[in-house]
């Protein structure tokens, strides 16, 4: 997202028009998730993708159209009935595609997101991307950029403008993006109007405790799934950027006190993952009393099950509550036979990527149905 991004503002800054294709909606099968863009530049050069293939040539071709002509489309498509392997996707998902055209007169702020997503800064960008009957005030195609700090565009009023900023920050704060409906003066019970908020939030924290050669395999997988991945240990001799070089920190601290430090300073939320390795009682068990009392987003502890029993006892002793117990993945990781650091890694990494959303982690080949769980559409905070 960050390179697509980068590249819209190199041809932004060029001054010449171009096409963004984005994926607003999606249902069943479908390849990638909302959020997902595909460029069209002035030279005619794609980059990015909307469905991982399926349907990239008709969107080229609309995109260019969009281009010329200069009004946005939002383009629904999925298995045609006549010839599935058309203008559709073979793997029987439906995805809603919004096409739109950039230039600097119609989307002044891109260089403010450009400027956010470099930085790292969270940022969102609200679209109105389809109106329910006329359009006489021309809402299709505005836009809002949404930052912790303030708001910049309009969606074309006042009130719109005020409750679409307080929800987007609920989404920038959960690192969402969603599609939202309201009514034209930003009544939440309405669905005039049909508005995409597409998040750039910090990625997501990975913090892996224990400097050992399961947490230098463990920070590789984490920084390739996308996550800020902190290693963190209490013995300096270990804890070296030398020993973790895909890190990106290594903190030498003792890791409960690292972790209440963090979380105080709202450096953790329910999107951060704990991989406690260290399987050292006087380590992990003051770590994980701190752990799950905060709302993360997984905690899993590496240990045989007589550590996981022994584990729990300690941790009963501290006045956790089974409640609180039950969110522990110990023995961590999925039942992959791994043996190695690296295959220990990726079965963490599965039951992270499992957790995260609602899959079983059983074979494909055993189960039936939709292979891409669907988030479910959230309303409007307050809606």
């Amino acid at each position: 997202m960050r390179d697509v991004v980068a590249q819209m503002h190199r041809w932004w800054a060029e001054g010449e028009p171009f096409a963004r294709a984005t994926v607003v909606a999606t249902w069943h099968s479908s390849p990638l998730p909302p959020g997902t863009s595909m460029l069209v530049g002035p030279d005619g050069a794609a980059i990015g993708s909307v469905s991982g293939g399926c349907v990239e040539g008709a969107v080229y071709e609309l995109a260019q159209e969009v281009t010329a002509g200069g009004r946005p489309v939002l383009e629904r498509y999925g298995v045609s009935d006549d010839d599935a392997f058309a203008v559709g996707l073979t793997c029987g998902g439906v995805i809603d595609v919004y096409v739109e055209r950039i230039d600097p007169a119609g989307f002044p702020e891109l260089g403010e997101v450009a400027t956010a997503v470099a930085a790292g800064e969270p940022v969102a960008e609200v679209i109105c991307v389809a109106v329910d009957g006329a359009d006489p005030q021309g809402r299709l195609g505005r836009r809002l950029v949404v930052t912790p700090q303030g708001t910049s565009g309009t969606l074309g009023s006042g009130r719109l403008d005020a409750a679409v900023a307080e929800d987007a920050r609920g989404l920038l704060a959960g690192g969402r993006t969603e599609t939202l409906r309201y009514g034209y003066d930003g009544t939440r019970m309405d669905e005039e109007l049909t508005l995409f908020v597409s998040v750039h939030a910090t990625p997501p924290r990975m913090l892996v405790f224990g400097a050992v050669d399961f947490a230098a395999a463990m920070a590789r997988i984490g920084a390739y799934l996308g996550y800020h991945v902190t290693v963190c240990d209490a013995r300096p001799v270990f804890a070296t950027a030398r020993r973790f070089p895909e890190a990106h920190e290594v903190v030498t601290d003792w890791p409960h006190r690292y972790l209440r430090t963090e979380a105080e300073a709202g450096r953790t939320d329910d999107r951060t993952v704990v991989c406690v390795l260290t399987h050292d009682p006087k380590f992990d068990v003051p770590l994980l009393e701190v752990a799950l009392r905060l709302p993360l987003a997984y905690v899993g502890a590496m240990g045989s099950r007589r550590t996981h029993d022994d584990r729990l006892r300690r941790l009963r002793a501290t006045g956790l509550g089974e409640e609180a117990l039950a969110r522990l993945a110990s023995p961590i990781g999925l039942d992959l036979g791994a043996r190695t650091p690296e295959e220990t890694a990726v079965s963490i990494a599965a039951e992270i990527i499992a957790d995260r959303w609602g899959g079983s982690g059983t074979r494909l080949t055993s189960l039936s149905g939709s292979i891409h769980r669907q988030q479910p559409m959230r309303p409007a905070a307050g809606g």
